[in-house]
């Protein structure tokens, strides 16, 4: 559940349910929900899935304009992550095809 903090006091706030939260509500009330059998290999496994996943084992030399790098390292200062953490995420999401760079 996401909570933002109000910026005139500390009190939570609650944003709406998003897509997942309400599916997995919804599935929670149904009782369609089920509990992973063998949870904690299952976790060992998943932990290790996403480890692998997310190695970084390549290098990659490209050049841009200094106009791009400019504005992408703005973009990140703003995230406040490093510049390469958000190329390396903008091309996962690419890789990944969660990243749709065709316009009309």
């Amino acid at each position: 559940m996401n909570i933002k903090k109000h910026k005139k006091n500390t009190s939570k706030i609650f944003e709406p349910l998003d897509d997942e939260e309400k599916e997995l509500e919804d599935m929670i009330s149904s009782g369609s929900f089920e509990s992973v059998s063998e949870y904690k290999k299952e976790k060992k496994h998943l932990i290790q899935a996403a480890k692998e996943s997310m190695k970084k084992d390549a290098r990659v030399n490209i050049r841009l304009s200094s106009v791009d790098l400019l504005a992408i390292k703005a973009n990140a200062a703003y995230e406040g992550i490093p510049y390469q953490t958000l190329i390396a995420s903008i091309l996962h999401k690419y890789a990944a095809g969660h990243l749709d760079i065709h316009t009309q």
